[in-house]
């Protein structure tokens, strides 16, 4: 009797690809991972400001823009982007920011991240099979997955990992058409490393010069350059056309970095980055960006390269200097085994340990990243790790997991020659479970220095952005943010972004910046000042109190402000400034009362008065058409100390009609170190508010 055969016939279904399931496997564990780390880790972004230039570009591009048009130029300038015949562009090349664009139509920005995330970690392990075999780069993925500097790049929106993907794309497709000899790879690799010259010019030609060189080379020593000039046959030719392939998509993306060039800056060699900064970009002398500069030289670039490096393989790959010592290893395997079969090809990989090196040493972006070259917990390296350096990651979780392998079979070879077979098998089973947990251990424990730091510093961002969390500022709101690191959007506040078209639900502009001519360009929103008390920066552990504060638009033929200042009880003396850019005016109070009421009016000038208040001259002062009123209270409490109230709001003049906003109310301990009033916990007797009024003829 036969055996009938059911619907399902499981015989018909290929076994399993075990290298291509942990491939896959360890592709959706890295996008896993890049979620919660972007969420969890990274809530309101990096101390890296450039996530901000490349989200704000992203936005741009799903407007089918590439510039922004602000309505009033000062007053919306974001961080890292050039002002330009057509408005302001972006310093990066646009091909990253159009990544996570995509992710953003699929879904939202984290999805870019995921995606990318997963390509690294699946083609790290397609490449480790590519050269070695499956089981090689399923550990050359797990070791990548561990590396705390591929972690911390899941959940930033920077650049290094997207353009190490399409490195690695680059590198997998060639390195198949080389062993299939097929030109469909080779049309993908010129493809990709066209795309990557287009995301990072001086990052993809580090990667591809080992097999650009490779390329060349086979092209002269087999004789397919011929084909050119003369007939060949059809093994050089199908090499020869596949060069050529690769070689024109490669080209063509180089000619569409230029042909943006042209676009954005007018000139197709010249780059946005060196159109914002001209001595920012690779080479050895004068550099120089936002006034920071430093004579670059070849000795500085050593030390500060070697410092990088050593960092690197310390604390930001697979287990530090343990994962550092596989990779060697395996590396060391390569060249003694120089003639072997696969030799050339997993030579071209290990090559990176020198291109990317060295070209970097002509990069005076690592000498910034350090911060200090005496100091470990500076700079952004400390946090970010070298990530100048992110395709090193690739080669040393590869040659690391080959590494880790010849580890093994030494030990396997040692056991089996002093004991028996079946005591062998167990001795061997022993040290490899006690060594994989001892690796993993090492592991966790270096990957958890730098999560700890970024999770310290969200912590402090947390508390710096609260005002803006759910019931924070309304919809339809004008936000003036404050400029600690100078005048520009997104630096620091780099998850306050606006739309493109300054159409969004919140539109934030620099405070103390044209205010009044913003508040002219949105005259239906409500205005909102955000202010914090403490120290800013998120890496000194001390978080900040932070609030919206409503402002207030009035006009009229006069428009006053009447303040109260609050004088402590060690109070000696209290003197009073107001002052325009046309003059100031000086006044004295009438002994120490508890509190100073004072009372600014405008009409065709300035006047300050006030019960407790007389002049030591003039009582008033002149202003422009446009202008800023400053009023200072200056509070002696001792033969060398004191402490000055601020009061700053802005005035226009306009056919007789006089505008105003609310103001700004700080304490300035010394004129440098100024805070908000009324925010936080201030000093007992200390206080100042502020009411605005107007009147109509």
């Amino acid at each position: 009797m036969s055996r009938r055969r059911g619907l399902l016939q499981f015989d018909r279904f290929p076994r399993i690809d075990r290298g291509r399931a942990a491939t896959f496997l360890l592709a959706a564990v890295a996008a896993a991972v890049s979620l919660v780390v972007a969420a969890r880790l990274f809530p309101y972004h990096s101390l890296n400001h450039d996530e901000g230039v490349y989200l704000q570009q992203a936005e741009l591009l799903l407007r089918g823009r590439l510039f922004l048009r602000p309505p009033v130029e000062d007053a919306f300038r974001p961080w890292f982007f050039v002002e330009g015949d057509d408005g302001l562009y972006a310093k990066y090349a646009p091909l990253p920011a159009a990544v996570f664009a995509v992710g953003k139509l699929a879904g939202g920005f984290p999805l870019a991240l995921a995606a990318v995330s997963a390509a690294v970690a699946g083609l790290t392990t397609a490449l480790g099979r590519e050269l070695f075999d499956a089981p090689t780069g399923a550990v050359a993925g797990l070791l990548l997955l561990a590396s705390p500097l591929f972690l911390v790049h899941t959940g930033v929106y920077l650049p290094y990992a997207t353009t190490t993907a399409l490195n690695l794309a680059f590198a997998l497709a060639y390195l198949r058409a080389e062993r299939r000899g097929s030109l469909p790879a080779a049309v993908a690799a010129g493809i990709a490393v066209g795309l990557a010259f287009f995301a990072r010019p001086f990052t993809a030609v580090l990667f591809a010069a080992p097999f650009v060189a490779h390329a060349c080379w086979t092209l002269v020593r087999s004789g397919a350059w011929r084909t050119v000039v003369e007939g060949t046959d059809g093994e050089r030719r199908a090499l020869f056309t596949r060069r050529a392939a690769t070689a024109a998509l490669g080209l063509a993306g180089v000619a569409v970095a230029f042909g943006y060039n042209w676009v954005v800056t007018g000139d197709p060699l010249v780059f946005p980055y060196q159109a914002f900064g001209p001595e920012d970009g690779p080479g050895f002398g004068h550099r120089e960006l936002l006034g920071h500069e430093v004579d670059y030289t070849l000795s500085l670039a050593t030390r500060a390269n070697a410092e990088v490096l050593f960092r690197l393989f310390e604390n930001w790959v697979a287990a530090g200097p343990v994962g550092t010592a596989l990779a060697a290893l395996g590396t060391a395997e390569l060249l003694r085994n120089r003639d072997g079969e696969h030799a050339a090809r997993r030579a071209l990989l290990a090559a990176l340990f020198v291109t990317v090196p060295l070209g970097n040493l002509a990069f005076w972006g690592n000498y910034n990243v350090l911060g200090s070259l005496a100091s470990q917990t500076d700079g952004l390296l400390y946090f970010l790790g070298p990530y100048y350096h992110f395709d090193l990651l690739v080669p040393t979780a590869v040659f690391g997991a080959r590494g880790a392998f010849l580890a093994g079979d030494r030990v396997r070879r040692t056991v089996r020659e002093r004991l028996s077979p079946v005591r062998a098998r167990r001795v061997t089973l022993a040290v490899m479970v006690v060594s994989a947990a001892a690796l993993g251990g090492i592991a966790a424990t270096t990957a958890d220095g730098p999560l700890e730091r970024n999770d310290r510093v969200s912590d402090e961002l947390t508390a710096g952005y609260e005002p803006f969390a759910e019931g924070g500022a309304p919809d339809d709101a004008l936000v003036f943010l404050p400029t600690p690191y100078g005048p520009w959007l997104n630096h620091p506040f780099q998850a306050l972004r606006n739309a493109p078209g300054y159409d969004g639900e919140t539109v934030y502009a620099l405070g103390d910046t044209d205010e009044l001519a913003v508040a002219g360009e949105f005259p239906n929103r409500t205005i909102h000042r955000y202010v914090y008390r403490g120290s800013w920066p998120p890496t000194d552990d001390e978080r900040v109190d932070a609030e919206l504060v409503r402002v207030e638009r009035v006009s009229g033929d006069t428009v006053g402000l009447d303040a109260t200042f609050g004088l402590p009880a060690e109070a000696e003396r209290a003197t009073l400034r107001v002052s325009t850019s046309r003059g100031a005016a000086y006044f004295v109070a009438n002994g120490t009362p508890e509190s100073l009421r004072t009372s600014v009016t405008a009409d065709e000038r300035i006047e300050l008065s006030g019960p407790d208040v007389r002049s030591t001259g003039n009582r008033t002062v002149a202003f422009g058409d446009s202008d800023e009123v400053t009023v200072e209270v200056f509070v002696s409490t001792g033969p060398a100390s004191g402490f000055t109230y601020r009061a700053v709001f802005p005035v226009e003049r306009e056919n007789g009609t006089v505008r105003t906003l609310s103001p700004t109310l700080e304490r300035c301990v010394v004129p440098t170190q100024c805070e908000p009033v009324g925010v936080g916990e201030s000093p007992d007797g200390t206080f100042a508010n502020a009411t605005l009024s107007n009147a109509t003829a």
